[in-house]
């Protein structure tokens, strides 16, 4: 089996998953940078290119690198507006981990003369 395959088959059998946090008795931020996102455009099937920021506070849990990393690799293949792509991460995320805060940026490449970024925010307390 090739490297290729065997990436996308890992890919497709990942599942997003979150760890103890063994510092939940304190604030703490977490940074994390996916700087190659990329998802179809729904509309024409174009690849759409982007740098995904994740920051957070973790509460009781904390992500899991290596399953957000497979995670982001899904959209590879799937087609997402970028105002959707962030918020389901976002979603997903949070989901997951329950952060106390959590914030999601999509920095989309420019297409046809237009560069969007994207920024969708969780607040537990909220």
């Amino acid at each position: 089996m090739s490297e290729a395959k065997k990436g996308q088959e890992e890919n497709r059998e990942s599942r997003l998953m979150a760890v103890e946090n063994k510092y939940a008795h304190r604030d703490y931020e977490v940074n994390i940078t996916f700087p190659e996102f990329t998802c179809l455009c729904p509309m024409t099937g174009y690849p759409d290119f982007a740098t995904i920021h994740v920051k957070y506070v973790p509460d009781e849990l904390i992500l899991e690198l290596r399953s957000a990393k497979l995670y982001i690799n899904k959209f590879r293949d799937e087609g997402f507006f970028h105002e959707e792509a962030v918020n389901k991460i976002l979603d997903d995320f949070v989901a997951v981990c329950k952060p106390r805060l959590m914030e999601v940026v999509g920095d989309f490449n420019p297409r046809g003369n237009v560069k969007t970024v994207v920024r969708a925010e969780y607040n537990k307390e909220s």
